[in-house]
């Protein structure tokens, strides 16, 4: 009873508009709307920097490349907060586009998920709900008890989800990383780095639909009766803005992997451990500034390339072709790119798909990306018979 009578009231104060945002005592999120952001600081474009960010730990990389544009204390292992759902979002997002979970299925709430604390959507046990409003109930306000309902509806417990998420970790090679819950309340021996916290981004960002949740502002669950909002500023007030998760705790201070694209670049962001909010927003901010003012993405010209012979071939040659990378320059350096190939001598058989030789690119003669030259076709080995029909089929042209 007091639990639905504490619902209610953030019911009411759901379309409270005027009222200031309250943070939460495990986590900034909350179940209504915040007040407009005022801190006129962090507005400010920055171009470049060369001061240490305030905070803990912090990185920038490039999305297409994986490249680490900055980075300050990125290895060092800090508990991150919430940013902790970026990898049960992401289970759950494999588990959507691998067929194991829809849009539409329906989970309903387990006793474990019912009775989280912190930062939540007051869910009841039993209660039922679609895969799309627990996805917004825990991407959007950061609810802990949306996340535990994910894990015991995927792995059955949380205790076998939180396992899954290591195993994910490792595989990703996020090796400062270790999960000991799935949604990132202070326990401890759990704990991360900036640079892993944007291996984790990195990899769910390659599920475009995410960003259907990550870019809400605001919306409701429960049929339009319970309003969210997000937290992330940067949604609201910074152009291209597409994710991904804030986080706080007392111990992990306030933490962000703010993510955005403009002009066909998308960077990472993140901040650890910063002291107040708006620290946490304004050294992200700086990231992303200092990252679109000096860098940007180009697909290089694909150029016609072979058909290369092949020693023994029945042919006596291969097709091939390539897919050019996206390749990360300095602003002012595309015109210093440029490429060469290498196919080393074939010899049969050669199969459709093999990796032949490579096409490698240079910005001012320092290696940038390379891509794999592939047999389009493939050439098997000549035989002796191969060889004698030929002999005959030409000798018999003369009759």
């Amino acid at each position: 009873m007091k639990k639905r009578i504490v619902k209610n009231i953030c019911l009411l104060l759901a379309f409270a508009l005027t009222l200031p945002l309250m943070a939460g005592a495990q986590d900034e999120s909350s179940v209504y709307p915040p007040a407009q952001a005022t801190e006129p600081y962090w507005y400010v474009t920055t171009s470049s920097f060369n001061d240490t960010l305030p905070v803990r730990g912090a990185l920038l990389m490039e999305y297409s490349t994986g490249a680490v544009l900055y980075a300050q204390n990125e290895r060092a292992r800090y508990p991150i907060a919430s940013v902790t759902k970026i990898m049960s979002t992401l289970l759950v997002a494999e588990a959507i586009d691998d067929g194991r979970l829809s849009l539409d299925d329906t989970v309903t709430v387990g006793e474990a998920a019912a009775k989280m604390g912190g930062s939540q959507v007051y869910l009841e046990q039993g209660e039922r709900f679609s895969v799309r409003d627990l996805l917004k109930a825990m991407i959007v306000v950061s609810a802990n008890d949306a996340t535990v309902a994910f894990a015991e509806h995927l792995a059955g417990s949380e205790g076998s989800f939180v396992a899954m998420m290591n195993e994910r970790a490792r595989e990703l090679g996020m090796t400062d990383t270790v999960f000991k819950n799935c949604h990132g309340l202070n326990e401890e021996g759990h704990y991360s780095s900036a640079l892993d916290v944007a291996i984790m981004t990195r990899e769910l960002l390659k599920h475009g639909f995410i960003t259907e949740f990550t870019t809400i502002w605001m919306d409701t669950i429960r049929n339009g009766s319970f309003g969210l909002a997000n937290t992330n500023k940067l949604i609201r007030f910074y152009k291209g803005a597409n994710g991904m998760k804030t986080g706080f705790t007392d111990l992990a201070k306030y933490c962000l992997s703010g993510t955005a694209e403009r002009d066909g670049m998308q960077l990472i962001a993140v901040v650890i451990g910063a002291e107040t909010s708006d620290i946490r927003f304004a050294s992200a901010k700086k990231l992303l500034d200092f990252g679109f003012a000096n860098y940007a993405v180009t697909v290089p010209q694909k150029e016609e390339l072979g058909p290369f012979t092949v020693k023994g071939g029945y042919n006596g040659y291969v097709a091939v072709d390539y897919t050019p990378p996206s390749v990360l320059v300095q602003k002012g350096k595309a015109a210093s790119l440029t490429s060469s190939y290498s196919v080393p001598a074939l010899s049969a058989p050669v199969y459709e798909g093999d990796v032949v030789g490579s096409v490698d690119y240079y910005i001012d003669g320092v290696p940038v990306a390379r891509a794999d030259i592939f047999a389009a076709r493939g050439d098997r080995r000549l035989t002796f018979w191969d060889e004698f029909f030929r002999i005959l089929g030409s000798a018999l042209s003369f009759f």
